[in-house]
């Protein structure tokens, strides 16, 4: 079985760093850790196929640098390989489900902790910024002109019903999960993908391997083609299909709760990335839509954990005694690679008035975030002042070196503060000082062709300036009914609109609307996403999220060029500069910054120590018998 995928032209790159360590992990030496119990019978053959013959398989692939791990590794530092195995791990989650199907087009999406159920050809380390280490494959390897990408799948992968992985398995994966909405505009560099036997897998791409590349083929769980092939992936079902991973769903009610159990059959427990991971017996999702309910459930012991989004439950609402006692902690989670903003007003482009940099300049000084940020977030929250705010990739003072070179080209198409001015949001500090912002919006709207008249902020035909903000979360009515007020000063009409979470995504998929109260968060390196957010390419495809309808050719030259970087530096100063025009042409109207969550929990569980990049959350915590044992006594 192959897989064709009709591709655009895309810029030619180079692959950035691979470990050169050869690939040591044969069955031989992966003996101690593969004591997996039963044995089932090999689909693999010993003999190495003709294709591959003479490659390098290696463990991992790094970018930006060498792999941290060698070959024979036993565990991931951040990771407790003695964690003890047992009890059990509730979790609220807020969006429910209603089918287990895989490829299902509800609005929805699968049940919280899918994840579990599936594993991947390979993972990301966690304290790494860029590297990937085999799962399911036990060796990667790469062709000398960076074209294609091999994986050996592991000799002892195999599916929870018994039937062993195949590449095969991979193969129909790719094909099935290309079909769905918005995947192949992400999987576009994918020419081919082709089962040499059992064993290999080649990866034929129309561009030589980059990062952004190997992300995306690791988010990808493999599914077992001897079922999906007879079944329909898109039909409602309630039946625990055949899986791969650590965990199998036990019992499940939609709308309501879904709960795993750890699979002690899983074929991968003893493999060295997974020594300290997947501790819980058992780990269940409670379906919660409001936050009040959730936290009382909270307080109830019904959950065991709470991500506090308002501070003002955070810093007033949870029990000191219990702190004090010692039964509950509080503690700050990093987002890991998550970085960007995390509440913004998004402004269409594609809708004519917000087409105006003035207009969209104009409506950025009209938020007062300090008195937002004093009376609804104690003073505590961030401002965002970058798309990557806080990381190597923020645009900081004026343009570098490299980012000049980069930018110079497009001065007659750029505004000048881009090179001479550090980007900075206006203050509104004082009430002078967001008096003055007002006057300048109002100039810049006046420039825009909008004149007040009778009340009402007009266009040169008399029709009133409305602005109609969808949002998904009702708590929003925070954030934005004061920026309502605000706007009502300038003359202007705005609405928002609350829709139910179907009806957001498909509208958002369809890019049907005036303006969003959104978070823009990315991962790091951003590169993977930088085309679906910002490239011109996305102001037409259907599931890109390029929300607030960037078409620039600047912005599209900088995305390709942070693609196709072939070192940390090149990728630096291409993201900061794209980081500086984006800013400069007020795309959206940036609120806080994502910070590390804000996390209370009931005090039985162990909790490793964090790595940068990927925190081990869920999966890296383990149940605490004499912690547990000690909430509810004096």
């Amino acid at each position: 079985m192959r897989v064709f995928v009709i591709l655009p032209q895309m810029r030619q790159t180079k692959i950035l760093s691979i470990s050169h360590q050869r690939c040591v992990l044969t069955l031989r030496r992966l003996l101690p850790f593969l004591l997996l119990g039963s044995v089932v019978p090999s689909a693999h053959s010993d003999d190495v196929p003709r294709e591959v013959d003479g490659l390098t398989f290696e463990h991992g692939i790094a970018f930006f640098g060498e792999l941290k791990y060698p070959a024979d590794f036993t565990h991931f530092e951040y990771l407790n390989p003695d964690a003890p195995k047992g009890g059990r791990m509730v979790l609220p989650f807020s969006t429910p489900f209603d089918t287990l199907a895989p490829m299902s087009d509800s609005g929805n999406g699968p049940p919280s902790g899918y994840h579990f159920r599936n594993d991947t050809l390979i993972v990301r380390g966690g304290d790494e910024l860029s590297a990937f280490y085999g799962r399911l494959s036990d060796g990667i390897a790469i062709s000398e002109d960076q074209s294609t990408v091999y994986f050996r799948i592991h000799p002892d992968a195999r599916w929870d019903d018994g039937a062993p992985m195949t590449a095969h398995d991979v193969v129909f994966t790719f094909e099935l999960i290309s079909s769905g909405v918005g995947m192949g505009f992400f999987l576009r560099f994918i020419e081919e993908i082709s089962a040499i036997d059992d064993r290999y897998v080649a990866f034929h791409l129309n561009v030589p391997l980059t990062h952004d590349h190997i992300t995306l083929i690791q988010y990808i769980p493999i599914m077992p083609q001897h079922i999906w092939s007879v079944q329909d992936p898109k039909a409602h079902t309630l039946e625990p299909p055949v899986s791969s991973g650590p965990y199998k769903i036990s019992e499940l009610k939609p709308g309501q709760y879904i709960e795993y159990e750890r699979n002690e059959d899983y074929w991968g427990k003893d493999l060295p990335l997974n020594r300290g991971r997947y501790n819980f017996d058992r780990v269940r999702y409670d379906i919660y839509r409001d936050a009040t309910v959730t936290r009382e459930a909270f307080r109830k012991g019904l959950i065991d954990i709470l991500d506090e989004n308002d501070v003002r439950h955070w810093l007033t609402g949870i029990p000191r005694e219990l702190l004090e006692k010692g039964w509950l902690r509080q503690i700050r989670r990093s987002y890991g690679i998550s970085v960007g903003i995390e509440s913004s007003f998004i402004l269409n482009a594609r809708v004519e008035k917000f087409a105006d940099p003035r207009v969209r300049k104009a409506l950025s000084l009209s938020v007062n975030f300090d008195w937002y940020n004093q009376k609804l977030y104690y003073g505590e929250a961030v401002r965002a002042t970058s798309y990557w705010p806080d990381t190597i990739i923020e645009a900081r003072g004026l343009p570098s070196d490299m980012e000049r070179e980069l930018l110079e080209p497009f001065r007659d198409e750029l505004p000048a503060e881009v090179f001479n001015l550090p980007f900075a949001l206006p203050s509104s500090s004082t009430p002078d000082a967001f008096r003055d912002n007002l006057i300048e919006a109002r100039a810049l709207l006046s420039e825009g062709g909008w004149q007040y008249a009778d009340g009402k902020l007009r266009d040169s035909e008399g029709e009133p300036f409305t602005i109609e903000i969808l949002s998904l979360d009702a708590g929003n009515n925070r954030i934005v009914l004061p920026w309502f007020d605000t706007l009502a000063r300038l003359g202007i009409d705005a609405s928002l609109r609350f829709i139910e979470s179907s009806q957001f995504a498909f509208r958002t998929r369809h890019h049907d609307y005036e303006a969003l109260v959104q978070g823009y968060g990315t991962l790091m390196p951003p590169t993977l996403e930088l085309r679906s957010n910002f490239h011109s390419s996305g102001i037409d495809t259907e599931g890109s999220r390029n929300w607030g309808g960037v078409d620039s050719q600047v912005v599209d030259f900088l995305v390709e060029k942070a693609e196709s970087a072939s070192t940390l530096e090149e990728m630096v100063a291409a993201c900061q500069a794209l980081d500086r025009v984006l800013l400069w042409n007020y795309h959206i109207v940036p609120l806080q910054a994502i910070e590390k969550r804000r996390t209370v929990f009931w005090n039985k569980f162990g909790v490793p120590p964090e790595p940068v990049y990927r925190p081990a959350y869920p999966d890296g915590w383990w149940y605490d018998e004499a912690s547990a044992a000690r909430i509810g006594t004096e």
